[in-house]
């Protein structure tokens, strides 16, 4: 078999989901994220649907990837125009990226339904559009668009689409099953059927609609596809794209192919976290590999059998992917990733003696009432640090009260909510009171904190909040329902994210704030 590539479309095809945006940052932080996962191509979306998209592509030029390539993504020329005065094309070049994807129509309905052309027309307009921009410098990555569809509905036509792209230069020729509902059969014998026209390279890249999606992406690899394309934790339109994060799981275990190496293999439940995480999407607790319950077991039979031989239950040790093997009623295991972490962080713990097992019944403890500390490495030192004896936080915030208001504008015509909040901090011996207003209860909680804090520690003014997310952890509770609060916060240096729960969504922030502050200072108190 060739050597397989692996090709996000988290950053175009993944934001079709219902319910999710990423900002400009987040979607730069994502590209780190798989480039330290080793991920061959990740498509950045189509640089000429927006601004947001085209910034994109100049800021991820600052970044300093080890193994991905940044790809554009965009569509074939329009109906009976020329490539040289076609937007699209133009905006992909002005992308300036090395490979390109480009999707066509395959299926002949589309070509005389939604398209509204000719087959002949449909065809040049593939022909023209790769050959245009492989006369740039560029190589194209070709999409063929309800590729199974189009080839149960009319076979021979759907072939001269790929066939078209690949004479004109395409370096690879992807099978989409657009709609997603082609079974795996049908996706074995037709990729099997293209694969041996020997016209290129063969891509798949397949949709969710039957829950097939990574079953189909492994068979259509085991008919000789060798590029492959899917989206982080399966987000996609409808119901999804194939998960990337499963594929790559199962072709590494399962196949023996080593797409990624064993050390990025094991951080797969990080990455599959952090993910859902930035996009403020609860993780999926069910997850093959990466979910908290991929391998938890009840009381009962199960227990019984794990506790004398670790494993019996599960079909891959659990922290080859960087998850957990846990008993629901008494977790089990943990210890490692704790001191792996505490290493990670260089703080001085002695290991082998009970600071670690503190730690951890600590975190465990937290984390029953809503804490998760996964995208929150900051309030994960703190609690280490605080088992310490000789830990003295910076200050400690006795008092804080927040009120609300509605005032009237000048215009009369609205009104507007005034938040005051007042806090109270003690440094040392030292008690200081401030008071502030702001847009919102946590803006103004926000402002009064580092209003008194600036007068024990003035460079403290330099911190500033950049995002900002709640989550309800126990939606069945109602209006009573715990929320977690998850802040991230830059000193125009470094990032770092605490996290803060209750079921008052105020208090959690409140936590949240008093994290950042307390890590920043810390690290930098002067």
């Amino acid at each position: 078999m060739n050597e397989l590539t692996l090709y996000d479309t988290t950053l175009r095809d993944g934001l079709g989901m219902e319910g999710i945006s990423l900002s400009l940052k987040d979607k730069l932080s994502i590209v780190e994220k798989l480039d330290a996962l080793g991920i061959h191509f990740i498509e950045g979306g189509f640089p000429g649907s927006n601004p947001k998209d085209a910034a994109f592509f100049q800021s991820v030029k600052k970044l300093k990837l080890k193994k991905s390539k940044i790809v554009a993504f965009g569509s074939t020329r329009k109906p009976n125009s020329d490539p040289k005065e076609d937007a699209s094309l133009k905006a992909l070049i002005d992308a300036d990226t090395t490979f390109i994807t480009i999707v066509g129509k395959s299926s002949l309905s589309q070509v005389t339904e939604v398209l509204q052309t000719t087959d002949e027309e449909n065809i040049a307009m593939i022909k023209e559009s790769v050959d245009y921009l492989t006369s740039k410098k560029k190589k194209v990555i070709f999409d063929a668009e309800h590729f199974f569809d189009g080839f149960k509905e009319n076979k021979d036509y759907t072939l001269k689409t790929i066939q078209a792209a690949s004479q004109a230069g395409a370096s690879t020729l992807v099978l989409c099953d657009t709609n997603g509902g082609t079974l795996s059969s049908e996706i074995q014998k037709i990729t099997k059927e293209v694969v041996e026209m020997n016209i290129g390279e063969i891509g798949i890249h397949v949709h969710n609609d039957t829950d097939m999606a990574v079953a189909n992406t492994i068979i259509a690899v085991q008919q000789g596809a060798t590029h492959i394309q899917a989206c982080l934790n399966g987000w996609g339109e409808r119901t999804g794209n194939a998960n990337i994060i499963s594929v790559i799981a199962n072709l590494k275990l399962k196949l023996e192919i080593d797409v990624i190496s064993d050390q990025q293999l094991s951080e797969l439940t990080k990455v599959a976290h952090f993910a859902d995480e930035l996009a403020n999407i609860i993780p999926n607790n069910r997850q093959p590999y990466v979910g908290k319950s991929a391998f938890a077991h009840k009381a009962g039979l199960h227990v019984a059998a794990i506790t004398k031989s670790s494993g019996t239950y599960t079909h891959i040790e659990p922290e080859l992917v960087g998850n957990q093997e846990r008993i629901l009623v008494s977790e089990f295991s943990g210890r490692r990733n704790i001191e792996e972490k505490i290493k990670e962080l260089d703080i001085k713990i002695d290991l082998e003696n009970e600071e670690t097992s503190k730690i951890l019944k600590n975190i465990k403890n937290l984390e029953a009432k809503g804490l998760q500390y996964e995208a929150a490495s900051a309030s994960f030192e703190l609690v280490v640090r605080k088992i310490k004896d000789n830990y003295r936080s910076p200050f400690i915030v006795e008092d804080f009260l927040v009120v609300e208001r509605k005032q009237i504008t000048e215009n009369k015509d609205s009104n507007e909510i005034i938040s005051d909040a007042m806090v109270k901090v003690r440094v040392g011996e030292e008690v200081y009171q401030s008071a502030a207003n702001g847009s919102g209860p946590v803006d103004a909680l926000d402002s009064a904190l580092k209003s008194a804090l600036v007068n024990f520690y003035p460079n403290l003014n330099i911190i500033h909040l950049i995002d900002y997310k709640v989550r309800i952890f126990n939606p069945a509770q109602g209006t009573a329902a715990g929320v977690r609060v998850f802040i991230e916060s830059s000193d125009s240096k470094q990032s770092w994210s605490t996290v803060g729960a209750s079921t008052d969504v105020i208090e959690a922030s409140f936590v949240a704030l008093q994290d950042s502050y307390e890590y920043w200072l810390i690290h930098n108190k002067m």
